[in-house]
């Protein structure tokens, strides 16, 4: 077998296997019940999933059309099961693998550094979005937006396939109108500034405008518009929010924002929980976890630095749109839940998804950068060098980099290579820490999972003096707190057809 068709299945293979691992722990950790926002989905959509005014309603968008074909099929055929939505986030996250291995296999990144990304991806600290099996379209909606910039990093690079100038007009209505939901700002931003900056130095490499890309921010910014004026008309709820404005916040705690952003870096890196659970413990103070965040910032602002130095973005955007997309998640989540005036909500492991997206554009970036600068002797042939895409070149500065210039290896060669290699072991270590204990929590969700499947069996007959003696229990037992009224409506509505756990 030759390397080239090892490597190609290898890159096919990871996605697998940590699909299985992801499926492994799903099923070690949770059991089939609803609970959480599947109390407000079953009030508001069940019995009758084929009802047209639960889905022709001004906030539509808003509520992921993509949602009611599946919710149609999980009752018509699986008794609406969570176990099967689980599921689907899972593969929908091994569809974002499978996409960062076909742009590694193009860019000839090696296996090592696609292991580390993949051990990013189905890292655990997304515990709370694999278990809840109603984020499982926010898993595919980021699998499609890995895609999008696949296809646009083709077409900038002069790489494009048959239908990827098509794709560029059409993915944005199918991905921000069907899929995205709240996560379609980011995409969209990014995207467009990706279109600006093609357009832009296009015009300055061309001497002429590529109005094509006109039409791609135009394909793009309308149904980003729609979304907004469909979100518009959503009533949110936002339980626990104090009501202060943010700048009366700021007047109280100036440094509020500083530390909030700190903790949503720092949880990325390792998780939230386990963070907390340090401190609990005295191993670790707040302090520790800002310097963690800012040792996080230091990783982007290097990654990013890489980019510019050796100017990756004339051949390859992907690197870059990530590290801008993970980068403007962190500032969404604050602008969304500064209301709360809590740092931990930085720290949630259901925002690791979006969180994470910077971390990949940095492992990318960093195995882009690796060999730049560095002479390869192959086959006898001193002098030549290889660019990001494994072409020889002759003896000359490899993208305009005056770092290959002197011996092979320089001291800021092999100063880079630490930073670069000091920034990898904190991710995989990071990483590795926290999907280990994860593991060692599955027992224990999985116990609480039972212990409310047995209590669902017993709401749907409790009269309104069992509910209220229940109300704390209940509503933190099925994490539900806008009535135990409305726990007890949705459970009598699956008792009634036989459904989830009446099965």
């Amino acid at each position: 077998m030759d390397t080239s068709r090892y490597r190609k299945i290898i890159y096919w293979l990871l996605p697998l296997l940590g699909i299985g691992f992801c499926l492994w722990y799903v099923k070690n950790s949770t059991c089939d019940v609803v609970y959480s926002d599947y109390i407000r989905l079953v009030n508001s959509y069940l019995p009758d999933v084929y009802d047209p005014a639960r889905f022709f309603v001004p906030d539509v968008l808003t509520r992921i059309p993509i949602n009611y074909l599946c919710r149609i099929i999980n009752v018509g055929l699986f008794g609406f099961s969570v176990t099967l939505e689980r599921v689907l986030g899972v593969i929908s996250l091994g569809l974002a693998g499978w996409v960062l291995g076909i742009y590694c296999k193009n860019r000839r990144i090696g296996i090592g550094w696609f292991a580390l990304l993949m051990a990013v991806m189905f890292s655990l600290n997304k515990w709370e979005m694999l278990t809840n099996g109603s984020g499982w379209s926010h898993f595919f909606a980021f699998a499609c937006f890995y895609y999008h910039e696949l296809v646009l990093d083709r077409v900038w690079a002069g790489e494009e396939k048959n239908g990827d100038r098509i794709k560029l007009l059409v993915l944005p209505w199918l991905i921000i109108l069907g899929t995205a939901g709240p996560y379609c700002a980011i995409y969209a931003v990014t995207i467009l500034m990706s279109y600006l900056f093609c357009m832009v130095r296009g015009r300055m490499r061309e001497n002429e405008w590529d109005m094509r890309y006109i039409a791609y921010m135009a394909c793009t910014l309308i149904p980003l518009l729609l979304y907004i004026l469909s979100n518009s008309f959503a009533v949110e709820e936002h339980a626990g929010a104090t009501g202060r404005s943010l700048m009366e916040i700021l007047s109280d705690h100036p440094a509020f924002p500083v530390r909030f952003l700190l903790k949503s870096f720092a949880g990325i890196l390792v998780g939230g929980e386990e963070l907390q659970e340090l401190v609990k413990q005295g191993m670790i103070t707040d302090r520790t976890i800002y310097l963690i965040g800012l040792f996080v910032v230091c990783g982007y602002l290097f990654a990013l630095w890489l980019n510019l130095r050796f100017r990756f973005y004339e051949k390859t955007l992907l690197p870059m749109m990530l590290l801008v997309g993970g980068g403007l998640n962190h500032i969404l989540i604050f602008i969304s839940r500064y209301i709360f005036e809590s740092e931990s909500y930085a720290l949630s492991s259901r925002y690791a998804l979006q969180f994470q997206v910077g971390i990949l554009g940095m492992v990318i970036t960093f195995a882009l950068a690796w060999n730049q600068g560095i002479k390869q002797d192959v086959q006898g042939n001193r002098g030549m060098k290889r660019d990001i895409h494994g072409k020889q070149r002759g003896n000359q500065y490899v993208n305009g980099n005056p770092d290959s210039t002197g011996t092979s290896h320089t001291v800021w060669v092999i100063w880079r290579r630490c930073l670069i290699a000091l920034f990898c072991l904190a991710i995989l270590s990071g990483n590795g820490y926290t999907t280990y204990h994860e593991i060692q929590k599955a027992p224990y969700r999985e116990e609480n999972f039972e212990n409310m499947a047995a209590m669902a069996l017993q709401v749907p007959d409790m009269d309104e003096e069992e509910l209220k003696a229940m109300d704390k229990e209940l509503s933190d037992l099925f994490e539900y707190r806008k009535g135990v009224d409305k726990i007890q409506d949705a459970l009598r509505i699956l008792k009634e057809h036989g459904w989830n756990v009446f099965r």
